[in-house]
């Protein structure tokens, strides 16, 4: 007996001093801070979740005051009935107290009800529906390659499609790859792509600079001549293909679009040395300050030949700070340090106070949108990555905090409630674009993915990089199996067929070549 007792006294000390699974500890820490609503209203800040649909992390509402009340009752309500309550002294409060005993993955119906001082009910403050959506909780399925292969076989699919083969001995782009109708986007990560590849594989190299430079040259033959109000801006639209025929897009231009293709001509110009392409990205930078309003900011779309603004809609402006910060500390170029730094403190009075991380794309218009209408996480998690980019204050490190915690709250899906058929509709864990278009991107994952890894490099956070992790790998889940493609979309549902961008596929190998390094 004496003997037994002895072994299971051991067993349990033993037991006791096991290491505790890691992946509750993250669930644990992920748990306690959905509990703080992501930037809430109030006072003289105004609530940017009017048009949300799903919440992660606990939300607090606009809701009113009801005179006479002296305290509010909280209910909120499942599909199958099951509810849970609480009172404040505010119609305004997060929905803190009962978030967590709120089932994920359910529809919830929520109601404010103002009681005055005998408990009464006197009036609804307010009332709003909304999905209740799955937190992180690990393990998900990790890489199934090594971060490096998926990357390289990604960037080779793009290397080998034909319409990209076309620019090693033309400057005019095959159209039956129809996205090349954005010019600055698209035939610019091809420059990008290219240009990587050759630093990866030597044996590819001959071909794919190429390639890049055809593709430059393109985009060079079509900017804007030297003495024009755009000096130096390529195309943002092409032909009359998908949304470039748009009236709104015709002969119109995105302001930001020529940083992206600034940024392709200084990847060549690292490459092969030519100083053409280095002073043709110094040019579009000069245009850029010739644009900048007296206020720090920049019109979204201009006149593509006048360069007169299109409407009053003012530019997020991560791509041109990033751009300007890489001509600073890369190539010593500091003309451009001030125009920067107005961009910065324009963008932390006029966005980041009013927290409107509205999405400002080529295909999408924002006129007529009202303010919060169409949020989206390719705005907040790139400023995010932007602001650690740099040397980062305390208030900036929070800033980004807020911004990634928006844009899980928003965009990621960690899991989804399967269909009538049985099946999830999408490759979870992913992330969404946009309101405006609600799918999985990869490009998005890449997004909220880059930002989680710079707040863990700034922080240490380890729920950062796992969260981070859990995104990345699904790429290499998602990529495809013979050919080595990387999806742009991950809607898995019957029938659907994705789609396929090559900027987007030149982020997630970026993005996967980043995870391998930092492994």
């Amino acid at each position: 007996m004496k003997r037994i007792l002895s072994v299971l006294m051991l067993c349990g000390a033993l037991y006791s001093c096991a290491p505790t699974d890691p992946n509750v500890a993250l669930t644990e820490q992920a748990k306690s801070e959905y509990l703080t609503p992501v930037h809430p209203g109030g006072e003289a800040r105004p609530f940017w979740n009017g048009f949300a649909k799903k919440f992660i992390y606990a939300p607090a509402f606009d809701f009113s005051s009801v005179e006479g009340a002296a305290e509010y009752l909280y209910t909120a309500t499942t599909e199958n009935g099951q509810s849970w309550s609480f009172t404040s002294d505010t119609p305004q409060s997060a929905l803190s107290p009962i978030w967590n005993s709120i089932p994920e993955g359910t529809n919830v119906a929520l109601k404010v009800e103002a009681l005055n001082s005998s408990g009464e009910v006197i009036g609804v403050a307010g009332e709003r529906n909304f999905f209740r959506d799955y937190g992180f909780n690990p393990p998900y399925t990790g890489a199934v390659r090594s971060y490096r292969e998926a990357a390289i076989l990604g960037l080779l699919y793009v290397h080998k499609m034909p319409q990209v083969q076309n620019f090693a001995t033309s400057v005019e782009p095959d159209m039956s790859y129809p996205h090349f109708t954005y010019p600055c986007k698209i035939i610019g990560a091809v420059v990008k792509s290219e240009v990587l590849l050759a630093s990866l594989l030597p044996h590819y190299r001959d071909n794919a600079l190429a390639i890049a430079r055809g593709a430059a040259q393109f985009l060079i033959d079509h900017s804007r001549k030297a003495d024009e109000p755009l000096a130096y801006f390529p195309p943002t639209y092409y032909k009359n293909l998908i949304h470039s025929k748009e009236s709104w897009n015709q002969g119109k231009t995105m302001a930001l679009e020529a940083a992206s293709a600034a940024e392709a001509f200084l990847d060549l110009y690292n490459a092969t040395g030519e100083e053409k392409y280095l002073n043709h990205a110094l040019g579009i930078a000069d245009t850029y300050l010739r644009l900048q309003c007296e206020d720090g900011s920049w019109h979204i779309k201009y006149d593509f030949t006048t360069g007169e603004p299109v409407n009053d809609s003012k530019a997020m402006l991560h791509p041109l700070l990033r751009y300007f910060l890489r001509l600073e500390t890369e190539y010593g170029q500091t003309k451009y340090t001030e125009a920067r730094l107005k961009g910065e403190k324009w963008m932390a009075e006029h966005i980041l106070n009013r927290f409107d991380m509205t999405g400002q794309f080529e295909d999408v218009t924002v006129v007529g949108l009202q303010p919060y209408e169409n949020l989206t996480n390719c705005t907040a998690a790139p400023y995010a990555t932007y602001l650690l980019s740099r040397e980062a204050s305390e208030a900036d490190i929070n800033t980004a905090y807020e911004l990634v915690r928006f844009s899980e709250d928003q965009f990621v899906y960690w899991d989804m409630p399967l269909g009538k058929d049985g099946h999830k509709r999408d490759a979870t864990p992913c992330v969404f674009e946009q309101y405006k278009y609600a799918m999985p991107v990869d490009n998005s994952s890449c997004n909220v993915a880059n930002a989680m890894l710079s707040l863990y490099e700034k922080t240490g956070d380890e729920l950062m990089k796992a969260k981070a992790k859990a995104l990345i790998d699904n790429i290499t889940v998602t990529q495809c199996v013979n050919t080595g493609k990387i999806l742009t979309t991950w809607r898995i549902r019957h029938n659907y067929k994705p789609s396929f961008w090559i900027n987007c596929s030149y982020s997630s190998a970026c993005t996967l070549l980043r995870m391998e390094n930092l492994e």
